[in-house]
């Protein structure tokens, strides 16, 4: 038994037509012999109107609560699925996260898999059916059901055909991966391969076609990835361990995370305990923060720079306030009118001057920046939102993206 896990995005099941034809399309590739393990997410935004269904009531909800809420979107589109191959004549089954076997931790709204059962995955495909999974949740060892953050059912599906020992295909709205958004830059190319270090540095900088953490298990696993449309009208990007030909190219392409904070923290007292007390505050939150820059002393005091989402606003100036109570020295800048512009390529570790050229264009184009921050394989700016479309251009002009 070889199965294919095939996973659908919200945007590819938003209507009783389009689950139609999802059926359709996984009855003709069932009709081949192929085993199939689906991966479904909620139907179009319904996860947003939950959540503000949940907000209406508080702003400030249970996590355990929100977590039960939520995990209905994806059971959802799993029973109409499986009815939808039903009505076609084709065996199907739909399972939850919990009876499909994908354990958490313990961590409601962003928990992390820590395992997979696949027994019963197994014998439903062996009975012959195809087998239908709600994305983006599971159960912790408590028996509570949990949920993984946003993009989750990409996580699930990559997770599953790790644990399957098989090929994954993420199908969404758009054709592949590309050089830079196509929203951003019309005439970006279409990739038809890239490697997981490369699609791991653009998914964690803000291109948002697959969600970061799929893209870490695929790697940890060697697990190959498909991301295409999701009716199959055209080949997609592979995404795949690193060869020789991905090294000729110096840049692969620009990712822009437009869901960016920039918090400056002011005049924190110059101790290493200090610094490590307010990161300490911030991750207990489950926070995750990137490009972390601090001033040199004077005075005896530093200035601490890093950015987060924007959903995290109010969580990091609830634990700020919190910590002037400790440090009344301090004073605090949230700013969300800005982005995060990366550079990505694998061939910036052999090849020399990526960091100068992209300087002197900034310097070309009179476009200011607040932070940089350097990988093998990347580099990253905070700029002013309204520069993004100018230096998206001057980028890709330049490197023949």
């Amino acid at each position: 038994m070889n199965p294919y896990v095939l996973k659908y995005g919200g945007t590819s099941v938003e209507s009783i037509d389009q689950i139609k034809d999802v059926a359709k399309r996984l009855a003709e590739r069932k009709s081949l012999g192929q085993d199939l393990v689906v991966v479904i997410s909620a139907m179009g935004q319904t996860t947003d109107q939950l959540l503000e269904l949940a907000a209406s009531i508080s702003e400030t909800p249970d996590r355990r609560e929100v977590d039960l809420l939520l995990a209905t979107g994806e059971q959802v589109s799993v029973a109409l699925l499986s009815i939808a191959l039903k009505t076609l004549g084709v065996n199907s089954v739909g399972l939850t996260g919990r009876q499909a076997g994908i354990f958490t931790d313990d961590v409601h709204t962003k928990a992390r898999i820590s395992r997979i059962e696949t027994d019963r995955i197994r014998q439903h495909l062996e009975a012959g059916e195809i087998v239908v999974v709600a994305g983006f949740q599971g159960v912790n060892e408590n028996g509570d059901i949990t949920t993984l953050g946003r993009g989750g059912s990409d996580t699930s599906a990559v997770s599953l055909a790790a644990a399957l020992g098989c090929t994954c295909e993420l199908f969404t709205d758009v054709d592949g991966i590309y050089t830079v958004d196509p929203k951003i830059l019309p005439e970006a190319r279409k990739l038809d391969s890239i490697s997981y270090e490369e699609m791991l540095e653009m998914a964690s900088r803000g291109a948002k076609v697959i969600e970061t953490r799929a893209v870490e298990f695929a790697h940890k696993y060697k697990v190959p990835v498909i991301v295409g449309l999701s009716t199959g009208d055209y080949p997609g990007t592979l995404i795949k361990e690193l060869d020789e030909t991905m090294e000729k190219r110096v840049v692969t392409g620009i990712s822009v995370d437009e869901d960016c904070l920039m918090v400056t923290v002011n005049t924190v007292p110059f101790e290493s305990k200090n610094i490590a007390k307010i990161f300490a505050a911030i991750s207990g939150e489950n926070i995750m923060i990137d490009m972390i820059s601090q001033t040199a002393p004077y005075n005896s005091f530093v200035n601490l720079t890093f950015t987060s989402k924007i959903e995290d606003r109010f969580n990091i100036k609830a634990i700020l306030e919190k910590l002037k109570a400790e440090f009344p020295t301090i004073d605090y800048v949230i700013d969300d009118s800005v982005i995060k512009l990366s550079v990505v390529g694998i061939g910036m570790v052999s090849q020399s001057g990526v960091a100068s050229a992209l300087f002197n264009l900034f310097a070309e184009h009179d476009i200011d920046f607040y932070q940089v921050t350097t990988s093998e394989i990347s580099i990253s700016y905070t700029l002013n939102a309204y520069d993004r479309d100018k230096a998206v251009h001057m980028i890709a002009s330049a490197f023949d993206l």
